[in-house]
């Protein structure tokens, strides 16, 4: 096959509907699976059940996402060399959904009875749930840089993130009924095993996708010492890469409290399970009605934009903390802060595919990943603050580290 026809035939791949639809879906379908354990509502409520220890509570916050620190830059060292990322994702989506469902089987047959066990097995099914997901962000973007181009990337995305809002109201007002309704932890457990049944539909979605073959691989290092050092040379290297990651690691200063301001409003208005279901869906309206502007900034190429407007709404969400008194105070700040996450989501991951090489895409995309899920984990520190001091300092840092990102990106972020 000569050279102009595999450039035809990577072509064909290109912006299909029916590829914008099963992304489109499986974001739908999972955001209907994870919002379950919601880190900022859903899942310090689930903990509380079985302790009281802020620690504990920042991390688990943290646990669900931050365990794929471990593994992006191991994943991207295969990757590089890789022309088809979907063999290696299909493991990475069986081993979520075993982890997902465990999760809920614990909770229902150890949960009553023997609760330091529940969870240390709970503990370890997020960590492999959250350790896979490292393997699948770099594998899965490397799939949407090849099937979209940048401009229908950023509108599809939008899109995705709109209708994924939209299954996680489902979700959160589905989840208000099961807690109300059914006795804790019990309750817990119907959650995570109906939510991976759910989950499997997204991952039939996407694990059916039409990938084409990369055209432009990196020749991957005999030793993984070698690939370091070559990662470690290009960071150094590239100012608006250090840039990026800087001001994304940064957008993360919200989890220094977010976890803990369900608690604290728990404390200050009383919660039942349909007023928690109230504020998930609130969190995710905010994220769905955002996305009709992201996806309009996102067509005009103005990612930066984005990003400041987003800095902005997770700012204000940490004032409405301070000042947090009733219902609807407490509604606002998750509705800005659902509206914020989707934003530095869509902005980022549109901005590193733009400023990366082709060839070294997948180290570009496993650097941003590895280094800004520092971020995953800041609500260990943020715990510590709690136990020391109060919930209002905790949320002054924050908002200080908000500002101080928004400034940092509006001076050294590139378009």
């Amino acid at each position: 096959m000569s050279s102009i026809q595999k450039e035809n035939l990577v072509k064909k791949f290109v912006d299909r509907k029916i590829t914008q639809l099963q992304h489109i879906l499986h974001g739908f379908f999972l955001a209907i699976a994870t919002t379950i354990a919601e880190p900022a509502t859903i899942l310090p409520i689930i903990i509380s059940f079985f302790t009281t220890n802020p620690f504990v509570v920042g991390l688990f916050s943290s646990l669900i996402k931050g365990g794929a620190i471990l593994v992006q830059i191991f994943a991207a060292f295969g990757a590089q060399s890789y022309p088809r990322m979907m063999p290696y994702l299909y493991f990475v989506f069986a081993a979520r959904f075993l982890s997902w469902f465990g999760i809920g089987l614990v909770l229902v047959f150890l949960g009553p009875s023997h609760p330091l066990l529940t969870l240390w097995l709970m503990g370890l099914g997020f960590f492999i749930f959250s350790v896979a997901a490292g393997f699948g962000t770099v594998y899965f973007n490397e799939i949407i840089a090849k099937v979209f181009s940048h401009k229908v990337r950023g509108q599809t995305t939008a899109i995705r993130q709109f209708f994924a809002s939209i299954g996680a109201i489902s979700s959160g007002a589905a989840a208000g009924y099961i807690l109300s309704h059914y006795e804790a932890p019990m309750s817990f457990g119907y959650l995570f095993m109906v939510s991976a049944l759910i989950m499997l539909l997204g991952i039939i979605s996407f694990a059916t996708i039409k990938e084409p073959v990369k055209k432009v691989v990196s020749q991957k290092e005999s030793h993984f010492k070698h690939y370091l050092a070559n990662t470690a040379r290009l960071l150094k290297a590239s100012k608006p890469l250090q840039y990026q990651i800087a001001s994304y690691l940064l957008s993360y200063s919200y989890l220094f409290a977010l976890p803990f301001v369900i608690l604290d409003a728990k404390d200050q208005i009383g919660l039942d399970g349909k007023t928690i279901g109230l504020f998930v869906s609130l969190q995710m309206s905010g994220a769905m009605l955002s996305n009709l502007l992201w996806g309009f900034l996102a067509s005009k190429h103005l990612n930066r934009a984005i990003v400041l407007i987003a800095f902005i709404a997770a700012s204000l969400s940490m004032f409405l903390a301070l000042i947090g008194s009733s219902i609807w105070v407490y509604g606002l700040l998750f509705f800005l802060i659902g509206a914020a996450m989707d934003g530095f989501k869509l902005a980022f991951g549109n901005l590193i595919i733009i400023i990366a090489p082709e060839d070294k895409r997948p180290i570009y995309l496993a650097l941003q990943s590895n280094l800004t899920s520092i971020g995953l984990f800041f609500a260990l520190p943020g715990s510590l603050i709690l136990t020391l001091f109060n919930y209002q300092l905790l949320y002054l840092c924050t908002l200080a580290l908000l500002i101080y990102g928004f400034i940092f990106s509006l001076k050294r972020l590139h378009q």
